[in-house]
Formats: structure tokens, C-alpha cells, sequence
């Protein structure tokens, strides 16, 4: 599951644990605006903020708490080697945040389903912080690169991956991996890909439904309000 960050900041993180908990994801990635909402889920029970309200003082993007928690937990899974999104989840999972258990990475963490972070740095409010790191953001990021290579690696034969409102990081994203899987294995062939979003874009259009799927592969495109969309396919996968 490749999610955008409106997917997570719309409310919909109950409904993705459910399918989480009951085995339908075996991976999630996210860009980096997605582990600023779920951790502010988890901190605080809510998240967003008026952008328009607080930009013009500066004081947009300036919780202290999100930037320096998670650019500490950040910092930290580059101390160990750690992905992003593992970094992250573990921080999430082992705190005594309130609202910990609406964390769709902290309850990855503990299930050990693995959860990917690719982060165009200067986009998130985390970067505004003193405590991020490029480095630390772009070693632990990179590691999450090659993580979800094995992901996509693994849909050959039948596997799916799914774009859930991500406009351009994650069929990027996932556009690179299909190139890199099929530069250094056999074969990748036979899965199925499918867009979810509001509207229609070109980059999922292109580089999810249609690219990499090539002749052995299908393709859908799905549009309508995320709100009403993953309730519906939550609802159909459980009732199979």
C-alpha cells in the first residue's frame, strides 16, 4: 500500500489497522508528510493545522513537539542502521502517547509488517526544525528505498500494490523500484496495480497503471473521495 499523506489526515488510519491487523498489508509506504499525521494522531489525537492562519506569522509547520520527537527518533535510526519508517514506528509503538494504538506505523512496527518513508527533504515540517538531519534523514530514507525494492520484488506472479492518493512521490517511487527489480532478477511480471484518488493524475496514471505492468500485468484507476473509496474497499475485502 503506497499511501499519500491525505489518506492518514482525513481519518482513515482506524480503517487501514483493521486490514493491517487482519493480514490484507504486507507493506505500507508513505511519503514524508505520512509519518507527521500519524505520529500527531498518536501524540495528540489530531492532526493539521490552518496554514493559511499561521504562515503569515511564521508559526506554520512549528509544533515543537512533531519536529523534535520525530527528528529524534530519525536520528536515532540512523545511529542503528534502522529504515525511517521502522525508526519511527518503534518510536511510536514503545511510547506513552495517548493515542498510540490510532498509529498505522506503530502497530506495523509491532506486527512486523515493514513500513517504507520517501521523503523529498524541504517538503515536511520536519526539515524547518534544528534537529533535522539530511543526513540522517537521507541514510534512513535510502535504506527504505531498498526495502521496498524487496517489496515490489515480491509481486511478481500475482502480487498488488495499490497507490492511495500519492499524486507524485510514490509513483515515483514506485516507478524506480519496478526499474531496479527488473535490472538485477529474471523476471517481474504478473501483478496488479491500482490508483485511488480524488481526481485523475497523470504520474499514477502513467507510472502505476500503465508502465509497469507491461503485457502480463493489469492496471486500474479508481477515482473518488478517499472517505468513500477505502471504507468501500475495506468493506469488499472483508467480506471475502
Amino acid at each position: 500500500w503506497g499511501l499519500g499523506a491525505h489518506v492518514v489526515k482525513t481519518g482513515l488510519s482506524p480503517i487501514l489497522l483493521d486490514l493491517l491487523r487482519s493480514g490484507w498489508v504486507s507493506g505500507i509506504a508513505l511519503n514524508g508528510a505520512g509519518i507527521i499525521h500519524d505520529f500527531e494522531l498518536a501524540f495528540a489525537g489530531r492532526t493539521s493545522e490552518d496554514v493559511e492562519a499561521r504562515i503569515g506569522a511564521g508559526r506554520f509547520g512549528m509544533a515543537r513537539e512533531t519536529g523534535e520527537l520525530l527528528n529524534a527518533a530519525i536520528r536515532r535510526g540512523a545511529e542503528e542502521d534502522l529504515g525511517l519508517g521502522e525508526s519511527v514506528g518503534r518510536m511510536i509503538a514503545r511510547s506513552d502517547f495517548p493515542h498510540r494504538r490510532l498509529s498505522l506505523l506503530g502497530e506495523a512496527w509491532r506486527l512486523g509488517v515493514p513500513v517504507t518513508v520517501h521523503v523529498a527533504i524541504g517538503t515536511d515540517i520536519l526539515h524547518l526544525h534544528p534537529l533535522a538531519s539530511g543526513e540522517a534523514t537521507g541514510k534512513t530514507s535510502l535504506r527504505d528505498f531498498k526495502i521496498f525494492c524487496g517489496l515490489v520484488e515480491r509481486l511478481d506472479g500475482g502480487g498488488v500494490f495499490l497507490n492511495v492518493g500519492s499524486a507524485v512521490v510514490m509513483p515515483e517511487v514506485f516507478l524506480k523500484a519496478v526499474a531496479l527489480v527488473r535490472n538485477v532478477r529474471p523476471r517481474l511480471e504478473g501483478f496488479t496495480t491500482a490508483v485511488f484518488d480524488f481526481q485523475k493524475h497523470y504520474r499514477p496514471a502513467e507510472n502505476v497503471v500503465r508502465r509497469p505492468v507491461g503485457k502480463t500485468g493489469t492496471g486500474y484507476y479508481f477515482v473518488g473521495h478517499h472517505e468513500i473509496m477505502i471504507p468501500l474497499l475495506a468493506a469488499a475485502l472483508s467480506g471475502r
